[in-house]
């Protein structure tokens, strides 16, 4: 079982830059693949970022590939989502994901948090 608090959204103009994290409790975190969705108005969550349980491999979707980078600190139970050149059209609200596979947190992951918004002004 794994609980997940997402955090660090707020309103930012186009050109700059969020950290959004994700705090998780629960034993499994650390042998968890992790993952960001996001969710625009009116169109259908779409994956984002996914990263392996060592940190080793990340995965990311064409649109933010080069903008946004996954990482994640097993220390602190945290999985982080480091926003650059971000873009109105990356206006959403996001969600970390958790699962035990990469399959699985690509795609109907099995953990969800709360989801933070995230708007990007031009």
């Amino acid at each position: 079982q794994v609980q997940l608090v997402e955090s660090g959204g707020g309103l930012v103009q186009a050109g700059g830059s969020l950290r959004l994290s994700c705090a998780a409790s629960g034993r499994t975190f650390s042998t968890s693949y992790m993952g960001w969705f996001r969710q625009a108005p009116g169109k259908e969550r779409e994956f984002v970022a996914a990263i392996s349980w060592s940190g080793g491999w990340a995965y990311y979707s064409d649109s933010v590939k080069g903008r946004l980078t996954i990482s994640r600190d097993n220390a602190k139970n945290t999985v982080y989502l480091q926003m650059n050149s971000l873009k109105p059209e990356d206006t959403a609200v996001y969600y970390c994901a958790a699962d035990s596979s990469i399959v699985g947190v690509t795609t109907t992951a099995r953990y969800w948090g709360q989801g933070t918004q995230v708007t990007v002004s031009s």
